[in-house]
């Protein structure tokens, strides 16, 4: 595996336990549609009724070099992820409150620890 792929795995992995840490339940990790593209990770945020569909897109950088992790998601990447997202939901009838798309960034330096920052509802 390349370097770039694990740190990208690295960066789910570790968005996926401080999600879990949350309390919120992880649905699916990495789901693929056709040639559109993939979603890093599909939640469950709890709340009062039943739940919040979480679609995260997770962003993992070693260093702080051409910005951080939050500021590679692109419009396009947006665009995109709406598109995932509308898929996903077409082919995973289920009922939730509310629907939205978050934004994940790892920072995984080489020495030291991570650190995580979580934009929620990021919008176009």
């Amino acid at each position: 595996m390349d370097e770039r792929k694990s740190v990208g795995r690295l960066g789910e992995d570790l968005a996926a336990g401080y999600l879990e840490e949350l309390g919120w339940r992880i649905v699916e990790r990495n789901w693929r549609f056709s040639r559109v593209g993939e979603i890093d990770i599909v939640a469950v945020e709890p709340n009062r009724g039943r739940g919040t569909l979480v679609f995260c897109e997770v962003k993992a950088k070693t260093g702080s070099g051409f910005g951080g992790p939050l500021e590679a998601v692109t419009h396009s990447k947006l665009v995109r992820l709406h598109r995932l997202a509308s898929a996903w939901m077409a082919t995973h009838p289920m009922g939730y409150d509310t629907v939205r798309i978050d934004v994940i960034g790892v920072m995984a330096p080489r020495e030291g620890e991570p650190t995580i920052e979580h934009a929620k509802a990021v919008s176009l």
